[in-house]
């Protein structure tokens, strides 16, 4: 995606209805290119409609809250709320969710197992910030988005606080796995376009049968790396990037 469609979507989502004529205004581009990129780019096509006044809209609001993301996701809410939601409510809110979206329930290798696994970390997260203010920060559980052949979106945890959405990689093991490294950081670059310019995405693999592990590992034919950190650890990552311990 190159940035003049990032900037379009942007706009899009940020407005509550946008014209041809005013996205090409607020961005300085003609006209003609702007429509070149609203009837052609997957992410007009599939995350975006034209209202019977030809104004633009997205599905998912780059906004706080994020309206729409929970229409892809199998859980959404503010943190607050889901820290006000019991397990097995929780756990049953999830399950319909994913139905809805169409995630597959099956079962038979501990599924629903994982789900709660993935609640209780969090849980713990949240319990380890409880003297940070977390009344904008929201989650989402099982994000899905598949729109045609065009539009891949999955994450098992989505965090999105003061600046930065932290895409979490859930596996119940102790043991690092380099193929779950680029999984972890498959799709961060489809969020940023998702969340907008104003937030960094930050991918991570959390490892919850592992204890003390907080570390950063290269992904395979690349140079970059992803953290990879147990659920005990889980606190060290946000602190590394929003910074609670030095206040």
């Amino acid at each position: 995606m190159d940035l003049i469609e990032r900037d379009i979507y942007s706009c899009i989502c940020k407005n509550d209805g946008m014209l041809a004529r005013e996205i090409a205004a607020e961005l300085h581009k003609e006209r003609s290119v702007i429509n070149q990129y609203l009837y052609g780019s997957p992410y007009m096509r599939e995350l975006c409609y034209k209202d019977s006044s030809f104004r633009w809209h997205g599905l998912i609001r780059q906004s706080v809250p994020h309206r729409g993301l929970g229409d892809f996701c199998g859980y959404y809410g503010m943190v607050w709320e889901f820290l006000e939601t019991e397990k097995m409510q929780w756990l049953e809110e999830l399950k319909q969710g994913c139905m809805r979206i169409g995630r597959n329930l099956n079962n038979t290798r501990g599924l629903f197992h994982s789900f709660l696994d993935a609640y209780e970390t969090m849980r713990q997260l949240f319990c380890d910030l409880s003297d940070v203010d977390l009344s904008n920060w929201e989650i989402a559980f099982e994000l899905r988005i598949k729109r045609a052949r065009y539009i891949r979106i999955y994450a098992d945890v989505l965090v999105i606080a003061d600046g930065y959405i932290f895409s979490l990689e859930f596996k119940m093991k102790d043991k690092i796995d380099p193929a779950e490294i680029s999984q972890a950081a498959k799709y961060c670059e489809y969020i940023e376009v998702l969340a907008g310019p104003d937030y960094d995405v930050i991918p991570a693999l959390v490892l919850t049968k592992a204890s003390d592990l907080y570390t950063y590992v290269q992904m395979e034919h690349s140079t970059a790396e992803i953290p990879v950190c147990s659920g005990d650890m889980l606190f060290n990552l946000f602190d590394e990037y929003l910074g609670f311990l030095e206040q």
